[in-house]
């Protein structure tokens, strides 16, 4: 009976299952243990024996018909101090509204009376699900000075009809991760008295060439680069991307191989965009983001807003763009960074540096400026300047580890701890993957 009153609860997520459970889990494999911040809002829980194709058990669990469930399953292992580990654990969900706030995994460091040492970890969930559906949560540590134990975590919570289950979740010893280097830049340069679009385009040209020399990997040019200083409205400047402007960047950039991000004006029929191009390192366009906040300037002159927020995949990892005034509301940045961006690129006019700064921290992400009456800057995920220059022209570099960890006084890995605590999203819409 406790077996068919379990496959109705779950419906179609509990499939191929040899023995089922229910919430007399006290027997569960290896040492899980449920665990919940207090009784009356634990959720149900149970094991399923599986096959080995699909991990020997799986450990579930499901609301109750409350928003305030919360709960875990616990495991309690033995590490050795300064060792490197990865821990790795695989979910299926359904009915879950907001899994990057109600599905979890947790890492916490013990010492050997048992007292958790600095900050809890929160792994990632992967951009890749394993081949039979199942989405990846991982990430690798260094287990912290005088740590003897680690607790694993596996959690449901916030989700009154929500249902997971997890499975293979463990921690075994690893090598320390190795570093992702990139090397950003940006270009300081404001084109004034042109004669031409084209003109503007050579003098940029020239730029790329200089960040080339510099050994970037991908480099900012400003905003509007064809209308700066021409005298030009949008509707003259505005081209079809792909377009000439583009097959002249990605020309210099195919030359130079390296990535180039742009600002330019977009004419598709009637419509004309502000909008922001990445070309790749043979010169081939990957992308381009519409600029979705308008000031007033633009709408008085016939741009419309763009809607989506892309993020593409480079040879070094995962950026997004966003143009000028997009800076001063927070959600086009948090958009972008609940895509995976792990970079930012933005060309700008003008605008508020402290905004940029906001940008960088609350996101975790590297932002990389390239404007005319705003400073072009580098900066990191602290919202710190590591590259900054008042020249023009100038070209500014800075070198970025992405693997690398920041890790803050009483909040830790912030950039793992955002979408676990932060405000809940929208995610249908939305490719994230933690």
């Amino acid at each position: 009976m406790v077996k068919l009153v379990m496959f109705a609860l779950l419906g179609p997520i509990a499939w191929a299952s040899n023995v089922v459970r229910a919430d007399d889990a006290s027997q569960a494999p290896d040492g899980w243990q449920r665990q919940a911040p207090r009784p009356d809002i634990a959720p149900r829980f149970w094991v399923q024996l599986s096959s080995a194709e699909t991990g020997p058990y799986q450990l579930g669990l499901a609301g109750r018909g409350s928003e305030s469930v919360d709960g875990r399953w616990v495991r309690t292992v033995p590490v050795v101090a300064g060792k490197h580990y990865s821990f790795r654990a695989e979910f299926r969900a359904e009915k879950v509204t907001n899994p990057a706030r109600s599905i979890l995994a947790r890492v916490l460091w013990l010492d050997g009376a048992g007292k958790q040492l600095d900050q809890a970890e929160y792994p990632l969930t992967s951009r890749d699900a394993t081949k039979d559906g199942w989405s990846v949560v991982t990430s690798t540590y260094r287990a912290p000075a005088a740590a003897s134990q680690a607790r694993l975590e596996l959690h449901l919570r916030w989700s009154a009809n929500g249902v997971v289950v997890w499975r293979r979740a463990n921690l075994s010893e690893t090598n320390a991760t190795v570093g992702r280097k990139v090397r950003l830049a940006a270009v300081n340069h404001r084109p004034r008295g042109s004669r031409s679009p084209q003109e503007n385009l050579e003098q940029f040209a020239k730029l790329i060439g200089e960040a080339a020399g510099h050994k970037a990997d991908i480099v900012c040019l400003p905003e509007g680069i064809t209308l700066v200083g021409t005298e030009k409205t949008y509707a003259e400047v505005a081209e079809s991307i792909p377009g000439f402007s583009t097959g002249f960047l990605g020309e210099h950039a195919r030359k130079h191989r390296l990535y180039v991000v742009a600002g330019l004006y977009e004419r598709d029929d009637k419509t004309i965009y502000n909008t922001s191009v990445l070309l790749d390192r043979n010169g081939k366009l990957v992308g381009k983001y519409r600029k979705v906040c308008l000031p007033r300037e633009e709408i008085d002159g016939g741009i419309t807003p763009g809607k989506e927020y892309p993020v593409f995949s480079t040879d070094f990892g995962q950026i997004g763009m966003m143009i000028c005034w997009d800076v001063h509301f927070p959600e086009v940045a948090r958009e972008l960074a609940a895509r995976g961006a792990e970079v930012v690129l933005m060309p700008i006019w003008g605008g508020n540096e402290t905004l940029a700064r906001a940008r960088a921290i609350e996101n975790q992400v590297y932002l990389v400026a390239s404007g005319y009456d705003f400073q072009t800057a580098i900066y990191d995920r602290a919202g710190q300047r590591t590259a900054t220059t008042s020249k023009d022209p100038a070209v500014i570099v800075a070198d970025v580890d992405l693997n690398e960890r920041l890790l803050w006084p009483w909040l830790g890995d912030w950039r793992a701890r955002i979408w676990r605590e932060g405000p809940a999203r929208n995610e249908n819409n939305s490719s994230r993957r933690e």
